[in-house]
């Protein structure tokens, strides 16, 4: 019983950036081995799952408001279909 049932936690977050929607996935505990620090944007299409590069740029994502710092294009491209 002392044993905690919950393997893992992903927090699911969705952030206005560049005047549309976007969603931000993070890794926030694992109860095995060292989990993630980062925060990456997700993309959820018909081609399924696309995660992308660490949101190093951004602060407050978690807000949902974020502030944008870097001087790159770290958030995912948007693909036509």
């Amino acid at each position: 019983m002392g044993s905690n049932p919950l393997t893992t936690v992903i927090l699911l977050r969705y952030f206005e950036a560049l005047g549309s929607v976007r969603r931000a996935i993070s890794v926030i505990k694992k109860r095995t081995g060292i989990h993630g620090a980062t925060i990456r944007e997700y993309r959820i299409d018909s081609r399924g799952l696309t995660i992308g590069e660490p949101l190093d740029g951004f602060q407050e994502i978690l807000r949902g408001v974020p502030v944008y710092a870097g001087d790159s294009k770290p958030l995912l491209q948007e693909v036509l279909t």
